[in-house]
């Protein structure tokens, strides 16, 4: 057997009894006739595997595993994984201890394959009351940059963005929800690939970097949510941007009937964007052709097929540690290039990627602490200021979302009722001031709870998901 295969393979006898160890990975090793190697804080198994010929599969066919026990390693992991079908690459992140990190990559040779492992071994129990989640991973090629001035153009953000680093594809920038001349304060850089991204990043990361005159904001942009095919085929939604603040719900729909009347099931429309709901797929496809691009109230819009969230993971993992599959925005995911795991949550539409089910149990969120030295310059900030990934509470993502939609803080009113044993059980109704329908305000779980945070929580959880 090759060399390097046996010294990746002695590297994690530190851990459990080392010559049972070893033996494992030998026999694994063995058995399928892949290649082990270690290198950079990652144990690599394959890549290509035996016979390979060509290039690597292609973007889509690999998946992040997360929650994986600290004292399992490929010998019991691969055996799961081939489940799903024939793996291009297993590559287990690991500790100097030898110790795994908790999370891997895996990559199938098919995007069919992917798709299957994540239906089958997403929130699969591994060991006894030990879930490992399953869900896809991407390359991020896109930056998001901060505290643009708001006056400055597509064109000129572009130009400024070649100038500085390389590999710059396109610049997406978004108008002011307000004054449609004006930027929203933020872009999104796209760059040629994952490489040139980082490159770009860690050179304007540290924060001292400036355009025109602008200290600005550097960090990853949420990877797009990507949704199999067979599921967009079914969608008859369609997600309109940059309408006016003061277009009406009855306005759009009556826009989006002139084409074909009576085709419009129903519109919902928060802030300066709409989702528009049609009663069969083909007018939401041929609304779509016409519509984009079009003006409504003076507002030149972008319409397109609406992505769906799965309904059943996004709040559950985000408070539970339970991973499902549409909770990639909220988790604490790396990126390839970082060595540590980092939360990528910055939704571009909190509506939708705050979708998901609640549940009752408390969150259960690794906080990060950094040594706090004597003489550290320390810069007031306004929560308002920072990012969705900042916040680990639904209470603390309801109040930001309602004041980045110019909203009124919500407010929360406590009720109590006596359980049939004599406990004290409390419930609090949210109600959003600024939504004007009183039909449509008032928010309260189905659930009761022992405690004051526990309700509060609950019926903020339950509130983002009805917004």
């Amino acid at each position: 057997m090759h060399e390097a295969s046996k010294a990746a393979a002695n590297g994690c006898g530190k851990i459990r009894s080392g010559i049972q160890n070893e033996a494992a990975l030998l026999a694994l090793l063995e058995k399928t006739g892949y290649s082990m190697v270690q290198e950079n804080g990652q144990r690599k198994f394959g890549g290509p595997p035996p016979g390979w010929e060509g290039p690597p599969p292609p973007r889509g066919c690999e998946v992040f595993v997360g929650k994986i026990p600290r004292d399992m390693y490929e010998d019991e992991l691969v055996p799961v994984f081939e489940r799903a079908g024939k793996i291009y690459e297993f590559r287990l992140m690991m500790e100097f201890s030898g110790e795994n990190r908790g999370y891997a990559f895996v990559m199938y040779t098919t995007k069919e394959d992917a798709q299957l492992a994540i239906k089958i071994l997403n929130n699969y129990e591994i060991r006894p009351g030990k879930f490992i989640g399953v869900c896809v991973s991407l390359d991020n090629c896109r930056l998001f940059i901060g505290a643009i001035p708001k006056e400055r153009k597509k064109e000129e953000i572009l130009n400024e963005m070649k100038k500085v680093t390389e590999g710059v594809v396109d610049v997406i920038v978004y108008p002011n929800a307000t004054d449609k001349t004006k930027n929203r304060g933020f872009a999104f850089v796209e760059y040629e690939s994952h490489r040139a991204a980082a490159m770009a990043r860690r050179r304007l990361i540290p924060g001292t970097f400036q355009l025109w005159g602008h200290t600005i904001q550097v960090d990853w942009a949420d990877p797009e949510k990507e949704v199999d095919e067979e599921t967009m085929q079914r969608v008859k939604v369609l997600y309109v941007r940059n309408l006016m603040i003061s277009t009406t719900e009855d306005t759009i729909k009556a826009e989006f009937s002139k084409f074909k009347p009576g085709v419009v099931e129903r519109v919902k429309k928060l802030r300066d964007y709409a989702f528009v709901h049609f009663f069969h797929r083909e007018d939401a496809v041929a609304a779509m052709s016409v519509m984009n691009g079009k003006c409504i109230d003076g507002a030149s819009i972008e319409v397109t097929l609406a992505k769906p969230v799965n309904k059943e993971g996004t709040w559950r993992q985000h408070f539970n540690g339970q991973i499902s599959p549409s909770s990639e925005n909220l988790l604490g995911f790396p990126h390839k290039e970082d060595g540590h795991q980092k939360s990528l949550g910055k939704p571009a539409s909190l509506a939708v990627c705050l979708n998901g089910q609640h549940s009752p149990a408390p969150p259960e969120v690794e906080r990060c602490t950094y040594p706090f030295f004597p003489g550290i310059k320390l810069t007031p900030v306004s929560m308002y200021s920072l990012k969705p990934s900042h916040f680990s509470s639904a209470v603390m993502h309801l109040d930001y979302f309602c004041n980045k939609n110019n909203w009124a803080p919500p407010e929360y009113y406590l009720y109590s009722t006596t359980s049939q044993d004599g406990k004290i059980l409390l419930v609090y109704k949210v109600l959003i001031p600024s939504i004007a329908d009183a039909s449509q305000n008032c928010f309260m779980p189905d659930k009761l709870c022992t405690t004051v945070e526990g309700a509060k929580e609950l019926a903020a959880q339950f509130t983002l998901l009805h917004l």
